[in-house]
């Protein structure tokens, strides 16, 4: 990473403001390992982007940083202006190289740098590229193969390539947005808010389909191939398929991981154990597997498909539920933030249907359920106390 002191440099260095001193300090920076790709990040990102350059003249960059070290002469030694005016050629050519990147490959940018509310896809060798969930780009390697496509709010792998090693791609997706994803066996994948998918972008022939779910919440129809079980993992459980549809969802928030089973079976056993039948809990359609954090312990019951997967069509479906739990679903749903003052609405039950309302028209709703006192001040909420009636 750049550390700020470095940044103030670049950025004088940009505006032609750098000294000869801390000219040197950058050519020392440059150096070291990895702190090239940094420093070409870093241009592209603020400068490049944001500026929205149409032309580059890398012989006007030159001349510029040269006219700026000439007037140091000076008050610096001639060895000094000889050793910066060499270098000076370089970080000129290295700007041209990031503009040439620019104009040719998609956004690839460092995760501090991302806006909050953008889905992301990064790649194998590191690199992220911020996904318009309205437009479209093929997705390929550093080598040029194509892995796939995104087309508005969907990615398609294909299994056409030649690659014979594991690369993964992670998909993560903001609170607010929903995604959808068809791997490169053919299964479908529905990614909520607030989801990170890490998986293969090509299954490999006597492996295992293995993906993870870092964080959130996925529905997944999985494409049946008795060869090749298609394992889903966090950072507590396996859910282990050949076939089958389910829904997971492994909020950090949530007390449980929760899996839900819609057709076909899904075993469950504990991350880092290897897998046996006899030892796996056995989910069944219609049930739901409740993996405690707390106790490590697996609560099996009956579930509701509708309350567990109406997100995948954008609804909200609420039947019995606490307040406090439904404000978690509105907050990744509507990507706001809710703060609730009013305790004893905390254990009350809600029970409701959302579709295409907005946050608005959902407390004017809920307000009918419960009379409340709530704020709305860009997309925070708070709830204040009861009315008075």
């Amino acid at each position: 990473m750049i550390s700020k002191k470095t940044q103030h440099i670049l950025t004088k260095y940009v505006n032609n403001q750098a000294s000869i001193s801390e000219l040197e300090e950058l050519e020392q920076w440059l150096k070291e390992d990895s702190n090239e790709k940094y420093f070409i990040e870093y241009i592209k990102i603020n400068y490049l982007i944001d500026l929205n350059l149409k032309t580059f003249n890398t012989l006007s960059s030159e001349t510029k940083l040269l006219d700026f070290i000439s007037k140091e002469k000076k008050i610096h030694k001639l060895r000094k202006i000889k050793k910066i005016y060499k270098y000076a050629a370089s970080i000129a050519i290295l700007i041209s190289v990031v503009y040439f990147y620019n104009q040719n490959e998609t956004s690839k940018i460092q995760l501090d740098t991302i806006p909050s509310e953008s889905i992301t896809l990064k790649m194998d060798d590191g690199k992220i590229k911020i996904i318009d969930d309205k437009g479209s780009f093929k997705i390929k390697d550093k080598k040029g193969t194509l892995l796939g496509s995104q087309n508005g709010n969907s990615i398609v792998y294909n299994d056409k390539n030649k690659i014979e090693k594991l690369v993964y791609n992670t998909l993560t997706v903001p609170y607010g947005k929903r995604f959808a994803l068809k791997l490169s066996d053919g299964t479908k994948v529905n990614l909520n808010a607030g989801t990170s998918l890490r998986y293969p972008v090509k299954f490999i022939e006597g492996q295992n389909r293995h993906v993870f779910i870092e964080k959130g919440e996925a529905y997944f129809n999985v494409t049946k191939d008795a060869k090749h079980p298609f394992i889903v993992s966090n950072d507590k459980v396996n859910v282990r398929v050949l076939g089958t549809q389910f829904n997971i969802s492994s909020y950090p928030e949530d007390s449980n991981i929760s899996t839900v089973l819609v057709e076909g079976s899904v075993s469950l056993y504990n991350i880092g154990d290897r897998y046996e039948s006899k030892k796996a809990t056995i989910l069944k359609p219609g049930y739901k597997a409740d993996w405690n954090k707390n106790n490590k312990s697996i609560h099996i019951e009956k579930a509701d498909i509708e309350i567990h997967t109406a997100w995948v069509n954008g609804r909200i479906t609420l039947k019995h539920m606490k307040f406090n739990d439904m404000i978690k679903k509105l907050e990744r749903h509507y990507n706001v933030e809710i703060t609730n003052k009013n305790t004893s609405l905390a254990n009350e039950f809600i029970t409701a249907t959302f579709d295409i309302e907005t946050i608005e028209q959902v407390f004017e709703v809920l307000n009918e359920i419960h009379s409340i006192d709530y704020k709305i001040i860009n997309n925070s909420i708070i709830i204040i106390n009861n009315k008075i009636e």
